[in-house]
């Protein structure tokens, strides 16, 4: 059984950082397309970045320079370092996974198999 499991969110102020973790008990992850999404209530799901062993990792054109999508094999898990936070960056952060076939990409959430509760991220001014 899939089980991916989110920690690490929480309030910040603007230009603040935090850094999401995502365990991931029961695959490995370096067979997996892993990856972030974010959403706000009433709109659809968003991309943030997405990595895996045979594709570089990819982040937003929004996020990039800001956010920092990694994994580590040896603790079988994902992880989105968030630096210089934003007002617009407070949602609810989604780990997902899908198998590791085509180019690894956020941009269709449908296309992952497998996801996390979330942990909310909340930026304030």
């Amino acid at each position: 059984q899939v089980n991916l499991v989110e920690s690490g969110g929480g309030s910040v102020e603007v230009g603040g950082s935090l850094r999401l973790s995502c365990r991931a008990p029961g695959i490995d992850i370096d067979n997996y397309c892993m990856a972030w999404f974010r959403q706000v209530p009433g709109e659809e799901r968003e991309g943030v970045a997405s990595i895996a062993t045979d594709s570089r990792p990819v982040v937003a054109d929004s996020m990039k320079g800001r956010f920092i999508v990694s994994t580590d094999s040896a603790k079988n898990s994902l992880y989105l370092q968030m630096n210089n936070l934003k007002p617009e960056d407070t949602a609810m952060y989604y780990c997902a996974a899908r198998d590791r076939g085509g180019y690894c990409l956020a941009n269709w959430a449908p296309d992952f198999d497998y996801w996390g509760q979330g942990t909310q991220v909340t930026v304030s001014s």
